[in-house]
């Protein structure tokens, strides 16, 4: 792997996260969250025309459950923890497993739990320091990963771009098995959690 690209690396896993002090500690209408997110997360886009969030995509986390609805056309900085949130793991799980994953936090965090002072930025901020924790390790799996699909192909009589593309190629199966594996783990939590919810809504019930 040359430089250029494991610069790209690091820079790329600097850029997908926003830290709760940058996030404004005022009440937003929709534009302004929509432009905030865009603005912040603008170098994840892969083509410039891409759009972090819009007005619609708010609307229907709204209307699916993934996120409380606004107080008098405003959203609060909790909304945008969980707007950035669903950002994140929209690319990898359908509406209906991100909304089993953040109801419980919506319903018992948002903004805070009452007896345990938990509240849903001090859960945004852990889930960020662990993820923060493992760019070390994600820079230098992905290094090997690369390393190792180099000459894949090399006791063939290959044209250096058929060979090169044999390369790419390996490289770009292998991370796609590694996401495939993840997601079968991630799916199987879920559908755990999602067996579970009845004892965590009755232990809600009980607070109230």
């Amino acid at each position: 792997m040359n430089k250029d690209t494991t610069e790209w690396i690091h820079s790329m896993l600097q850029t997908i996260s926003i830290p709760s002090e940058d996030i404004p500690n005022i009440d937003l209408y929709m534009d302004q969250i929509t432009t905030f997110m865009d603005t912040r997360l603008a170098d994840s886009k892969r083509y410039p025309d891409d759009k972090i969030i819009t007005k619609t995509m708010v609307n229907n986390y709204t209307k699916n459950h993934l996120l409380p609805p606004s107080v008098k056309k405003k959203y609060s900085r909790e909304h945008v923890f969980l707007l950035i949130l669903i950002y994140h793991l929209k690319n990898m799980l359908s509406i209906s497993d991100i909304q089993s994953l953040l109801e419980p936090l919506s319903d018992h965090y948002f903004p805070k739990d009452k007896e345990s002072g938990l509240s849903l930025r001090d859960i945004y901020d852990k889930i960020l320091a662990q993820t923060e924790d493992k760019h070390p390790f994600i820079e230098n799996e992905i290094q090997k990963d690369y390393e190792n699909s180099r000459n894949s192909f090399a006791e063939y009589p290959l044209s250096q771009e058929e060979s090169e593309y044999l390369d790419d190629f390996s490289f770009i199966y292998g991370l796609c098995y590694d996401i495939y594996v993840r997601k079968q783990m991630i799916e199987k939590i879920i559908d755990y959690r999602r067996e579970q919810k009845a004892p965590f809504v009755e232990k809600k019930s009980k607070k109230k």
